[in-house]
């Protein structure tokens, strides 16, 4: 079955709809189609072994409900059954008792089942679909679809439930990608993954593989799937955590049908309720919600990071409160098998954000720094736009692993993977795009950037056809699809430069007329008393205190002629003589608000210095430079600064360490622009073009 003929079953499905406008609106269709879908695929897997399961069960009476469950799975041969006489078809003898016969047969199920229907909150939706007249109906479209796994495997069937998600998703204006992955980008993940990994198609292989975003789970079954088509005797146990009751559901049903442990399977937050805590995991793969906020998880998030520090999952530091992508890849990292008992592998998507985002210091890049400088960062892929359902933006995959091999170790290969792509034969939601898939006789793109990332070779050029800016002709062009850096060439330091503080000083009236600006100067004549006449007497002496404050400046200034000071040592020796003549006494506070109203910057003024001598550094015009890690901060200075500015010096307490991967930078090549002949000639040839379209319309217009 083809990707096509998956989106042609669930729209065939989804068109069971039409039986629910009116009582339903469109945002609530999901809340009918999707249970039914999955109660649908239970029954068909059940038909088979129905009487059989039936005859068993007539011999247990009285047994413990742990003999039952097992010698019930070892008949239906899955992991779930169901005890009551019901099936999908017989619900239809009665049309007056459906509503009732439908809760009977769902109840009638083993209790893995019945949890997944309570999630779905279904009877609800049985209730209403009998008050409105319609559940029959519904159930007959139903019970002719052939959801058997003779006719539509497991991984087929996951097809068709992400398919009605998204469509689901469409009709209520819903983000689709929060609940599942594109299937292309999801191989490709996976063989990035687990295409190193030489042992794999050796012997009895146990792996341990854990998505903690894992939706509906497609993943998870796009990993084993590959796993076990290297291997059959591989055994790999799938682990998962998703805080959507519907998605949560869906993914349960799967592990269910595919006979997994579906207790592995579990709904809640992952980050406040991580249902595998202390658990370290082989593989792990995720596609973490885009840009979504972690307001909710905040107050439990940063109690761990201030607790726990490295001993918990945050140590490293936080992201901003907007964005939590980081916050799932460091969730992953401490969920990493020591090297010793083989390490592990990670594959994550992200949008731009986790690349560049956060300056030197902050979380997002202080994350990237740990990230980086243990070594564990292996890859990254650029993918092309437009792959996702909800949204057009660049995405890109991480590969984080504590296992590199010996030639990757202090490396990272970063892969422009943006030119591989296929137009979509008809769009979906924001997905315009898809990277070819050789299973669905597309070019085999995935296993191209695939083989790009084993080969691990600098600048290593592929040929794309490029369709031109100007005139939409596709050319070939050689590209670099594949760069390689040591980690260093990712990390800066950012100096701080400062420059020393001029300033003249003069007691003029327009000077002294800015005391009154100063927040300094106003406290003076302002009260804290509770008491009004004891406040209204200070705010009385504050304000004479003012007047005394600004008669000494002017007198001040009329003793020097109003002349301006070059120099604020020179001035502050006449301000203390003055102040000491008139005993006015001016304190620290005063004596800054002084400084802050009569000072002005003057290039051509004397540097200001502190009590040891040593300039002091002007904010307005304190600087920062980016050094690379790889380059000698004093050289840089040397070079790059003092030539231009020679005043200037690094304040090294205000040095930081920061990591941001420019990927596009890197990549970019810059294109010449056209000749300006090409572009003349071509806007002749338009305005000809045009000129000749309004003949003929004149003419028709004759006719």
């Amino acid at each position: 079955m083809t990707s096509e003929t998956h989106r042609q079953m669930a729209n065939f499905i989804w068109d069971i709809c039409n039986l629910l406008r009116g009582p339903y609106k469109r945002n609530e269709y999901r809340k009918v189609i999707l249970p039914l879908t999955v109660l649908r695929r239970f029954d068909c897997i059940l038909e088979s072994t129905k009487q059989d399961a039936l005859a068993e069960h007539s011999k247990l009476k009285g047994k413990a409900e742990s003999i039952i469950k097992a010698k019930m799975e070892q008949v239906t041969g899955v992991k779930f059954y169901n005890l009551s006489k019901l099936e999908f078809s017989t619900l239809l003898d009665d049309a007056n008792q459906i509503a009732p016969n439908l809760n009977s047969y769902i109840n009638n199920f083993s209790s893995n089942v019945r949890d997944i229907f309570d999630r779905f909150e279904f009877e609800d939706e049985i209730r209403k679909m009998a008050e409105k007249n319609i559940l029959y109906q519904v159930l007959k479209k139903f019970s002719k679809i052939d959801l058997s796994p003779e006719r539509i495997d497991n991984i087929q069937m996951g097809y068709i439930f992400e398919e009605l998600i998204r469509i689901g998703a469409e009709q209520s204006n819903e983000e689709a990608g929060e609940h599942f992955t594109p299937r292309e980008v999801i191989k490709l993940m996976v063989d990035l993954l687990l295409s190193p990994e030489e042992d794999l198609a050796e012997g009895y292989k146990v792996k341990k593989i854990y998505d903690p975003a894992c939706g509906t789970g497609g993943m998870l079954s796009e990993a084993e799937q590959y796993l076990k088509q290297l291997n059959e005797d591989s055994q790999p146990h799938l682990y998962g955590q998703d805080w959507n009751d519907e998605a949560w559901a869906i993914c349960r049903s799967d592990m269910l049908i595919k006979k997994h442990d579906e207790e592995k399977i579990q709904l809640g937050d992952s980050f406040t309720k991580d249902a595998y805590a202390g658990e370290k995991f082989d593989y792990m793969l995720a596609n973490p919600p885009f840009g979504v906020s972690w307001k909710q998880q905040e107050k439990f998030i940063k109690r761990e990071s201030e607790v726990l520090g490295y001993n918990g999952r945050f140590g490293a530091g936080l992201p901003r409160v907007n964005d939590g992508a980081l916050l799932f890849l460091q969730h992953m990292i401490s969920k990493m098998e020591t090297v010793d008992d083989g390490g592990s592998r990670i594959a994550i998507v992200f949008n731009g954000s986790p690349l560049f985002t956060g300056d030197a210091g902050g979380g997002e890049s202080e994350i990237r720094r740990w990230i980086i400088e243990n070594d564990w960062l292996e890859a990254i892929v650029a993918m092309p736009d437009q792959l996702f359902y909800n949204t057009g933006i660049s995405t890109y995959i991480w590969v984080v692993t504590n296992k590199k091999v010996k030639e990757r170790k202090g490396k990272i290969q970063l892969i422009d993977a943006r030119n591989f792509w296929i137009p979509m034969r008809k769009s979906l939601g924001k997905k315009r795009k898809q990277i070819g898939d050789a299973e669905d006789k597309h070019p085999n793109q995935i296993g191209e950037i695939t083989t790009i990332y084993g080969n691990f070779i600098n600048d290593e050029t592929r040929t794309f056809k490029i369709k031109e800016n100007g005139n939409g002709e596709e050319k070939e062009r050689e590209l670099i699809v594949c760069k390689v850096f040591d980690n260093e060439d990712f990390g800066y330091n950012k100096i701080t430069v400062d420059r020393p503080l001029r300033l003249n000083f003069q007691a003029c009236e327009e000077r002294i007329a800015l005391l009154d600006g100063i927040s300094a100067f106003q406290n003076i004549a302002s009260s804290k008393k509770k008491d009004e006449n004891l406040r209204i007497k200070e705010v009385e002496a504050g304000e004479q205190r003012q007047e005394t404050i600004r008669v000494l400046l002017k007198d001040l200034g009329k003793a020097k002629n109003e002349r301006p000071y070059k120099d604020r040592k020179s001035f502050l020796i006449d301000l203390r003589e003055i102040d000491r003549t008139k005993e006015v006494k001016l304190n620290a506070n005063e004596l800054k608000a002084i400084l802050e109203a009569l000072g002005e910057r003057d290039e051509t003024a004397e540097i200001c210095r502190d009590k040891k001598g040593n300039p002091e550094p002007d904010p307005l015009l304190r600087d920062t430079e980016i050094v690379p890690l790889k380059e000698s901060i004093e050289d840089y200075f040397e070079i790059e600064v003092l030539p231009h500015i020679s005043d200037a010096w690094i304040d090294h307490s205000k040095t930081k360490i920061g990591y941001e991967i420019p990927l596009n930078k890197l990549f970019y090549k810059y294109e010449p622009p056209r000749e300006l002949h090409i572009i003349k000639d071509e806007l002749k040839g338009l305005e000809q073009d045009i000129l000749e379209l309004l003949v003929q319309v004149t003419k028709n217009g004759e006719v």
